[in-house]
């Protein structure tokens, strides 16, 4: 045996040994024994992760890290690269983002992965507190959904259960403080006409949209506004938006740019 693989291979497990030293020759040892040891690893679970925030992105590779039974096969700033990663790569786990500042939406990529490749598990998280993606992500047979700020359950318990083939979704929709108020004492049509109004859209056109009268839209703002204690319709749409109280569909793609206040 050449002196110089001595180091090397007192690192790898003895069945590995056995499997290398048949085939000793030169420079060729070390270069199967690399072999081998990649062969090693890859029997973890491969975890993609896509998410445009930095911080959420480091958050699920420290969970990912962290284990022994999962490694981390990319972390990406778009779904639309969780999508073409899939396509050219292997992957068991894919941890992605609903929302994205550019491109698709997670919600979107994730159905076109499960459609090309129905054996990669998902689970799809957010920050926001808009409970419509729960009911939209089991439409698409998405296995796993998971609110980064208000679960009770820790991701790697998500992940664990997810590719044990539970689907693990929140028994209760977030209820976050919003002014006065929490989420669930507004009704289901207010929260409609607050996704409208987080648009920056007038009376006219959030009537329009919702098929009611511009006078109704005004008593719900007015009725919101009573609730929550806050000043103008501004508030209620800006403190909606930082809170992800609700947020509509146009803001989950690349139109969510185009919404300023």
């Amino acid at each position: 045996m050449p002196e110089g693989m001595r180091p090397f291979l007192s690192l790898c497990p003895a069945r590995e040994i056995r499997r290398v030293t048949p085939f000793f020759g030169g420079g060729c040892a070390f270069l199967l024994f690399m072999e081998e040891r990649r062969f090693h690893v890859s029997d973890k679970i491969r975890v993609l992760i896509a998410d445009d925030q930095y911080v959420a992105r480091s958050f699920f590779e420290i969970h990912v890290e962290m284990t022994t039974r999962y490694e981390l096969a990319a972390a990406l700033s778009s779904a639309e690269q969780a999508v073409a990663w899939c396509a050219e790569h292997p992957v068991d786990l894919v941890i992605m983002g609903v929302m994205m500042k550019y491109g698709l939406d997670g919600l979107t990529c994730a159905r076109t992965i499960k459609k090309d490749h129905p054996q990669i598990k998902i689970i799809l998280t957010t920050s926001a507190a808009e409970a419509r993606w729960i009911e939209k992500a089991r439409r698409a047979k998405i296995d796993s959904f998971w609110f980064k700020e208000y679960s009770d359950i820790p991701l790697t318990e998500v992940m664990d259960r997810t590719m044990s083939g539970e689907s693990v979704y929140p028994g209760n929709p977030p209820n976050p403080e919003f002014g006065e108020v929490t989420k669930h004492d507004l009704s289901e049509r207010e929260l409609e006409v607050l996704r409208e109004l987080t648009r920056n859209l007038t009376n006219e056109e959030i009537a329009e949209n919702l098929g009611i009268s511009p006078h109704t839209v005004k008593r719900h703002i007015e009725n919101m506004l009573a609730k929550t204690g806050y000043k103008s319709r501004v508030d209620l749409a800006v403190n909606a938006r930082l809170l992800g109280l609700v947020v509509h569909e146009d803001n989950t793609t690349e139109n969510r740019q185009k919404t300023d206040f």
